[in-house]
């Protein structure tokens, strides 16, 4: 006599998806952990789901083996399916991974007439390092023309490039950024109006995880007839600005004993009178005419952070964020001004440090760190002190850059732009979800690069968010930061670059 079937076991199926929902509710309505966490936790989630309703299947539905087999046979099938039609192209800013389809086509080169550019609007001012003249993100030699949809910005040309992350630096009509190609890290020159290749000059060296991506990350640095770039694994380059001919090169944490930062190294050059500062283990000084070793700073591990020169407490120094230190050195010969401890996360000390009045310096990181502002100053020995105003977990720029303007700070808290009262740290507003992008201020207008491509012009107002306008200038992600030379913006991620002309209302010098 044949056995009965016995009834299909569902509440073990319906206890795992009930709890998976619950656990996915309760991580993302609790406003407690950051995105990233919230992320990888939904992703445990669904993964333990998957892991424990296939078990159910097997082991406990009291299903017919025939419809075991069938079930199991789909669920490979589909995943087998997935694996060829898309392919996974890293992660996002906030851990997610990105997954595209497998035969999206990689950008192709687009071309405009340059000819019917006049010489006048040819006319630009120049940007010549990391976050522009000054080092802080800050053009003041134009006003925007803030309404684009009269006057939209004009594509001059658009091309592929090889990936990185690296930014432009732009001296007259020639920009200058850094790219892979297969093992081989190249620093390119392109003319600024035809995108044409100038020159190139390249090093083989290859950095690459699926998190970080591939390539060189920092931007080069232009000094009168020089160019100093920053390769991912530690080379410095000083070449010829008109033909890209290596002048000299020094592999910096390898002739300094020093360990590289786990993902890549972004350090762009700081030139400084006839030097040429970086951060291999601590603050590190070149001649910048022949490659010789200046000084020595601090010995500590680097960071993500480019070293930058700004006046604390009456003082001239070269600031450098390292991995859970905060340094200041003296710019001739290196000497440790102050020091100040800074807590370590996954992935810190990539936002440059912010000057503010009164001597004081504001100082962020994402992962939950947030921000600290700092008084510098002197006692009767003229010892430094350092102490801090307040701390606040409201801005966590983690890749971005924090912008000062008209007494309110403006940045990227985790994704999302905020605006900051630098008094004591409380939150004005937090509106726009731009992901981790780049910020650049232009006079008195913020333009907002957003993670995913758009270009976004903001109302610089402690009182609200306020968009003006906004245009998508490339596809895919994009941590690069952009360039803005004259009325010329070049933008480029990974796999592409371009440049647009934007219309102006205004021009003074810088």
């Amino acid at each position: 006599m044949e056995r009965p079937q016995k009834s299909i076991r569902w509440w073990p199926l319906f206890i795992i998806l009930s709890l998976a929902v619950l656990g996915i509710a309760v991580t993302w309505i609790l406003d407690a952990g950051q995105r990233q966490d919230k992320i990888m936790l939904t992703a445990a989630i669904v993964i333990l789901a998957v892991f424990l309703g296939f078990l159910w299947l097997l082991c406990f539905s009291r299903l017919r083996w025939r419809v075991k087999l069938i079930s199991s046979a789909v669920a490979v099938s589909g995943l087998f399916l997935l694996i060829n039609l898309f392919q996974f192209k890293g992660f996002s800013g906030d851990l997610a991974p990105i997954f595209e389809w497998r035969w999206q086509e990689n950008p192709s080169t687009f071309q405009t007439d340059a000819s019917s550019i006049s010489d006048t609007q040819r006319q630009t001012t120049n940007y010549p390092q990391f976050l522009g003249p000054h080092r802080n993100g800050v053009v003041t030699s134009i006003k925007l023309n803030l309404d684009w949809e009269r006057h939209p910005p004009k594509l001059i040309w658009r091309r592929p490039v090889g990936a990185g992350w690296s930014g432009f630096a732009v001296v007259e009509n020639t920009a200058i950024t850094q790219e892979q190609e297969g093992d081989w890290e190249k620093v390119v020159a392109y003319d600024l109006r035809t995108s044409e290749v100038l020159w190139s000059h390249q090093d083989q060296a290859r950095y690459y995880t699926p998190a970080a991506g591939l390539g060189p990350r920092a931007t080069p640095t232009i000094s009168g007839n020089r160019v100093y770039t920053v390769g991912s694994t530690g080379i410095l380059n000083c070449l010829d600005f008109e033909t890209g001919e290596r002048l000299w090169t020094a592999n910096t944490f390898e002739e300094n004993s020093a360990e590289p930062p786990p993902w890549g190294i972004s350090i762009s050059p700081l030139v400084l009178n006839d030097l040429v500062i970086v951060s291999a283990g601590g603050a590190v000084a070149y001649h910048k005419e022949t490659g010789e070793i200046a000084w020595t700073g601090h010995r500590t591990q680097s960071g993500y952070s480019s070293p930058m020169l700004t006046t604390l407490a009456g003082v001239e120094q070269v600031v450098i964020f390292n991995q859970g230190l905060i340094t200041a050195h003296e710019p001739r010969t290196g000497e440790l001004l102050w020091q100040q401890p800074w807590v370590k996360t996954y992935a810190e000390c990539v936002a440059q440090p912010v000057p503010l009045p009164d001597n004081q310096l504001l100082v962020s990181t994402g992962y939950g760190a947030g921000a600290k502002l700092f008084q510098i100053s002197r006692n009767n020995a003229s010892e430094f002190n350092v102490a801090t105003i307040w701390e606040s977990i409201y801005l966590k720029a983690k890749f971005t850059n924090i912008i000062f303007y008209q007494n309110y700070l403006y940045g990227l808290d985790d994704g999302i732009f905020a605006c900051i009262n630098p008094v004591d740290g409380t939150r004005q507003w937090k509106r726009g979800r731009y992901g981790h992008g780049q910020t650049l201020l232009i006079s008195d207008v913020l333009l907002v690069l957003t993670e995913s491509g758009e270009a976004v012009l903001v109302e610089p107002d402690p009182e609200n968010h306020r968009e003006h306008a906004r245009f998508t200038a490339l596809e895919g992600k994009t941590w690069n930061t952009p360039a803005l030379a004259g009325s010329y913006l070049l933008v480029r991620n990974d796999r592409e670059a371009a440049c647009y002309e934007l219309a102006i209302r205004d021009t003074h010098p810088e």
